[in-house]
């Protein structure tokens, strides 16, 4: 009264269904072939530690290392991104490069003014009036190297903050250093010509 009811017989057909539908199932899920023993698996992972051509893999390494450097050198040249150096790379770098390229910089020409004032002190005698003015006129650039780092370094600050919310560590530093550099030497090479700040 209270026991289980049997199930109905199910037909011939519908249980051809089912094994059909399991192997269908089963040939979906599985693999297609036994699983290897442990020993195949270690075996096929092992690699020799010294290749046994020393010499090809010395030249394949040679090789590899020089398409690296075409690249990142192609890269400072085209300031494609993903072969620049670390120390390059990044959407605040890059905007820290446009930004200083964009602007006229007194620290590009500090390099020619020291070279100038080693020249001149060579050729006046040390304690001459002239050298006195040399000297003073290198220092006034100096200083006005550092008064016109330092307005770049607050505003380059500014507008990083403006444009990203947070300035990475170094950018600011980053930018003030491209400034005292020539224009043309610079390493990413300028994308950018002078007037055409970055939004």
């Amino acid at each position: 009264m209270f026991g289980r009811k049997k199930e109905a017989p199910l037909a011939q057909d519908e249980i051809d269904r089912q094994a059909a539908a399991a192997a269908a199932r089963d040939t979906a899920v599985g693999k297609g072939a036994p699983t290897p023993k442990r020993n195949a698996q270690v075996a096929a992972r092992k690699r020799p530690l010294v290749p046994e051509d020393r010499k090809a893999s010395k030249a394949a390494e040679r090789a590899a290392v020089q398409e690296q450097r075409l690249k990142m050198r192609q890269a400072l040249d085209t300031g494609d991104e993903r072969f620049l150096p670390l120390r390059d790379k990044g959407p605040q770098k890059r905007f820290a490069r446009d930004y200083v390229d964009a602007r006229f910089s007194l620290g590009e020409y500090l390099m020619f003014g020291a070279l100038v004032f080693v020249i001149i002190s060579l050729l006046v005698p040390a304690a001459s009036e002239q050298m006195i003015y040399v000297l003073g006129g290198f220092w006034i650039m100096f200083l006005a190297v550092f008064v016109d780092v330092f307005i770049l370094s607050r505003k380059l600050k500014k507008r990083l903050t403006e444009k990203f919310g947070d300035v990475d560590r170094g950018t600011v530093w980053y930018g003030s250093m491209r400034s005292l550099q020539f224009r043309r030497l610079r390493l990413p090479k300028p994308l950018v010509r002078r007037g055409e700040f970055p939004s």
